[in-house]
Order: C-alpha cells, then structure tokens, then sequence
C-alpha cells in the first residue's frame, strides 16, 4: 500500500485545473504506451509486454476438473451457476466482464477521430485510451489461455446492446462524461477485487496465480489511469451527479454477469467506489499510474 496521502477521487476541481491536468495526463500516456501502432488499435510498449507473456507462457500444471462447463456458460448462462465450480464461475466472469469492454471500444473506435485527425488534445488522449482498452482485451485472452482455454471467441452481444454500445460514444460530452467515468471506476473496484480472488483459487497453482495477478496488472495500471483522465472530463455539477450513479451503475452491470454475485461481495464492491481514494492501491501501481493533481494531498 502507497504511503502517500490522497483526496476522493470525486474531488471537485476547477477548469484550470482540469486543463492543467490534460497537459500533463498526455505526457504520461506517451510515454506509458510508447507508440501508437493504429492501424493494430495497439500500442508499441504494450505489445512487446504482451509477447513477453505469450513467449513464456504459464499453464495450469493441473488442468480444469471440467472445461466443458466454461465453454457451455461462457458467452450465456445456461447452467444453474450454484451448480458451477468457482474457478468456472470466475474465467466465465473475466470473459464477460472483458467482452463488454471490448464492445464497447470497437463502437467507440470508429467515432473518435484517428490520430491524424485528431485536433483536440482530449481526442488525442482518447485515442490513445482506446488503443490501450484494446490491449486490455488481449491480455484478458492471455489469462484464459494461461487456465488452459484456448479455444474461446470474442463474439458480439445482442443487437440491441451493440447497438446501445455503437451510439454510447455518439452522445455529448455533458451525457456521456459522467456514465464514462463510473465505468471507468468500476473496472479499477472489480480488478482490485478479482485479484484476492486469485489468491484464494489458485492457491495450489502458485505460477498461474502469480502470472495471472502480472496481466492484471498491466491492466489495472493502465484503468487507474483512465479513471483520473475520465474524471477530468467533469465539472463541478457532473462529478457529485457521478457519485450518486456509483450504485445502479454497478449493479445494473453485475446483474448482466449472473456468475458476479456468486463470486463477490457486490455491496463492498458499491461501497469501495463510492469511497474510492486510491490509498488502497499498492505503492508498485501508484509508482506506474497517473492520478489527477487535485487528488493528491
């Protein structure tokens, strides 16, 4: 745990502020990433991490009781998931979590302008962000890979919902900053605890937990990160708006991923948003994040 000292993350700043803060978050994400490879929605940094992973994998040393079961309840639930083992009820979890984050980043990749089109500093940033969001898919893959699923698909959602995902990005700045930022806050609250469950099911398979808890990182890093720069978007009004969608955004979520209340505590997860002050975070993620200078005491 860092021991620094930092404000909520719903601190109220000022315009000067948040452009000071966009200035420097892009000094940041250049040299976080590395190079922007677009036309691989990819970043130069975080690929070669990647290829470090896949040219030494780490793989269960003792295989799933029952793949079949992942496979079966992957992309929908049709088991009764009290009758699934709880690794089973977590990587179909991972998978469905990361699917909607994936969604979501095709629909808005199209609608942000690409680099050579990008005038704004806020869209610069924002394609960046994308990039990096696509990273995150890949390195949820590696995971799956690493517990011995090599054979899962990143299939679309219902039409509707893809929809609902193709149009979110479409929206002004003043509706979709906020409900962006919660989202945002809710990646950081389920990755933090996805990671003690690690612990707790890998156990017996030291590597794989480590290796896993390595990828998560990587991600988590980068959507502490992202959870500063959304915020950044939101005034004064926006950010107390944000504080009160905490809660039906998080739930509405994980009542779409049946295996979530199974595996977390829900409540907690609600409440450690609303309180979220990053003095939580190990010292290691706060030495490789970016956190908004009104945020530090």
């Amino acid at each position: 745990m860092s021991n620094a000292s930092y404000y909520s993350i719903f601190t109220d700043a000022n315009v000067q502020q948040r452009k000071d803060n966009f200035d420097d978050y892009w000094v940041f994400t250049q040299n976080h990433g590395g190079e922007l490879l677009e036309a691989d929605k990819d970043l130069a940094k975080k690929r070669a991490r990647l290829e470090y992973f896949q040219n030494n994998p780490v793989r269960l040393t003792k295989p799933l009781a029952n793949p079949e079961a992942f496979y079966r309840n992957y992309v929908e639930m049709v088991d009764d998931p009290k009758t699934l083992d709880r690794t089973t009820l977590l990587l179909s979890a991972i998978y469905k979590f990361a699917r909607h984050e994936w969604v979501g980043i095709k629909g808005a990749w199209d609608v942000v302008p690409d680099m050579a089109n990008s005038h704004l500093l806020e869209d610069k940033i924002s394609r960046i962000h994308l990039a990096e969001e696509f990273c995150h898919v890949r390195l949820f893959d590696e995971m799956l890979k690493t517990c011995g699923l090599d054979q899962v698909e990143w299939v679309p959602l219902t039409p509707f919902k893809e929809k609902v995902y193709e149009q979110f990005p479409k929206m002004p700045g003043f509706l979709m900053d906020t409900p962006a930022f919660v989202t945002e806050l809710m990646g950081v609250t389920f990755y933090c605890h996805l990671y003690r469950l690690f612990d707790e099911l890998f156990a017996e398979e030291p590597l794989v937990r480590d290796r896993l808890k390595e990828l998560l990182d990587e991600i988590t890093i980068d959507e502490i990160a992202h959870v500063g720069q959304r915020r950044n978007f939101i005034g004064s009004i926006g950010i107390k708006i944000s504080k009160y969608l905490v809660k039906p955004f998080y739930t509405l979520f994980f009542n779409d991923i049946p295996e979530v209340a199974h595996l977390f505590d829900v409540k907690q997860m609600i409440q450690d948003g609303e309180e979220f002050d990053f003095n939580k975070l190990p010292a290691y993620m706060i030495e490789r994040t970016w956190i908004p200078s009104y945020c530090k005491a």
